[in-house]
């Protein structure tokens, strides 16, 4: 079997990946023990967000033609792959908390919704808190005003009462 036929499934796989993604990040890796990485994975995939190891020129070629081409630069050297598909910020969120623990992890740059971020981009997509958390809060600040409007309404009625 030629070496172009096993590599084909690899460069099918990464474009699956890529295809319907809002994010993708690439990180390097060394210097994990594989008791942080099994930790890293595990909260990767408690999120919804796919992690694996890949070639760089695997991912060259499955991003070729797609926005996920802008992440060329940073494909030297140990690169792993966080791609998630529902939430944008997951990747960037998960990743730059475990480095705070982890300092060896390394996030090299990603693709945020179209979009190309560097290193220091990618730190500041992690502090966007994720969807439900945002609509957590725009919830409470419909809520606040129909709360205080109730409370002067029974502290109105409780007077009258008295």
């Amino acid at each position: 079997m030629a070496k172009v036929e096993l590599k084909q499934p690899v460069v099918a796989e990464i474009s699956e990946l890529f295809n319907g993604a809002k994010t993708a990040v690439v990180v390097d890796y060394r210097g994990l023990t594989v008791e942080q990485d099994t930790q890293l994975r595990k909260q990767l995939r408690e999120a919804g967000v796919s992690y694996k190891v890949y070639k760089n020129t695997m991912i060259r070629f499955a991003a070729k033609g797609t926005a996920f081409e802008a992440l060329e630069p940073n494909l030297e050297g140990p690169t792993a792959l966080a791609v998630s598909k529902e939430d944008a910020t997951a990747p960037a969120r998960i990743l730059a908390e475990f480095a705070k623990k982890a300092d060896k992890l390394e996030i090299k740059g990603g693709i945020v919704e179209e979009t190309y971020y560097d290193a220091k981009g990618m730190q500041v997509i992690a502090t966007i808190p994720s969807r439900e958390v945002l609509l957590g809060k725009l919830l409470g600040s419909i809520q606040s005003p129909i709360t205080n409007f109730a409370r002067v309404l029974n502290q109105i009625a409780e007077s009258k009462e008295a």
